[in-house]
């Protein structure tokens, strides 16, 4: 049995799709504009909320205000900063799955049209 690189390669091209193909496609241009729609008002979202809390106890002082017995507003917004993280975590790897299925439904349609 030849296992060399060129015929793995070869076996390999015969199972994948044009790629060409696949990104010059209007279903995968649809996709990639909708992964965008989510990605980057996500992303603005979560730098914002970041570096808000050193911005905020640097240069004012709303923060040092108490907001449950001796825990104050700070702490809070840093708690807060946690939750928001695994929060944006667990909708983007939703999020992410549907984008992997569209993918998948792409390529598979486009190898379908070439066989």
């Amino acid at each position: 049995m030849n296992t060399s690189p060129s015929n793995r390669s070869s076996a390999a091209n015969e199972d994948s799709p044009n790629f060409e193909k696949v990104a010059n496609s209007t279903q995968f241009e649809h996709l990639m504009r909708q992964k965008k729609r989510f990605i980057i008002p996500v992303t603005i979202f979560f730098l914002s909320f970041y570096f808000l809390l050193p911005l905020l106890t640097s240069y004012t002082t709303i923060l040092e205000s108490k907001a449950v017995g001796d825990i104050t507003w700070a702490w809070i917004f840093a708690l807060a900063q946690f939750v928001m993280t695994w929060i944006l975590c667990i909708v983007y790897v939703k999020k992410s799955a549907s984008y992997d299925k569209q993918a998948a439904k792409i390529i598979e349609e486009i190898k379908e049209n070439e066989g």
